[in-house]
């Protein structure tokens, strides 16, 4: 692809958003950091194939997010996991947005955990064909020290260090996203959350407040 044939990528952060809260959307402003001019887009998962089913039903989870995600330009949602039977497989996902921009540079961010865990994903060994992989790693953390088998060479071969390379081509690259350090957790907000009490309102801060006063008007994920 030449410079006059460069396309803005498209930057995929895909999750349960179980709720979504701070941290990710913290990560998609280091995303737009590192890819200037991109669109990042969220992909809440149906049925998640590697976590037990969401807490929330899939239409207060995109109710959520569409209240955390206003107001702020170059974020869009995609519902194509939500409307599709069976289990929210990423391969598919990206499949289907190739299909519709075979020149456009596909990123798909995952957390370090989840990088590591890619060999069991569904037809994980096309994703790079598809797509770049962009891995949210913590500052400091050696996630690559001790990769599977069957991942360290494809982290070799296809590692790049400069996040400009994944804007030069469709996909192929696997990239570390510097992030700042944020401690929230979904788990553990559904977690205070189901205790009640002086709990629930601990978490208050680490959700948008339409977010959070979505929650509580819907009395989601109480004990």
């Amino acid at each position: 692809m030449s410079a006059s044939e460069t396309v803005a990528p498209l930057v995929l952060v895909g999750g349960t958003f179980d709720p979504v809260h701070a941290g990710h959307l913290g990560l998609a402003d280091d995303a737009r950091r590192a890819f200037p001019g991109a669109e990042v887009r969220f992909v809440p998962a149906g049925d998640p194939p590697h976590r037990p089913a969401p807490g929330a039903p899939a239409a207060h989870r995109l109710a959520m997010l569409k209240l955390a995600l206003a107001g702020r330009p170059g974020i869009t949602i995609d519902t194509r996991e939500l409307a599709r039977l069976g289990k929210s497989y990423t391969v598919l996902t990206l499949g289907e947005l190739r299909a519709e921009q075979p020149r456009r540079p596909l990123i798909l961010v995952l957390g370090a955990d989840a990088f590591r865990g890619l060999p069991s994903w569904h037809r994980w060994t096309e994703i790079l064909a598809l797509a770049h992989v962009v891995v949210a790693a913590r500052p400091g953390d050696p996630f690559d020290a001790v990769l599977p088998a069957a991942l360290a060479p494809l982290w070799r071969a296809h590692r790049t260090p400069a996040a400009a390379d994944l804007i030069r081509a469709p996909a192929g690259r696997i990239y570390v996203l510097p992030t700042v350090p944020r401690d929230v957790s979904a788990s553990a907000i559904r977690a205070a959350l189901a205790r009640g009490g002086d709990a629930a309102p601990s978490v208050r801060a680490l959700m948008p407040p339409a977010v959070w006063d979505y929650i509580a008007n819907h009395r989601l994920y109480a004990g």
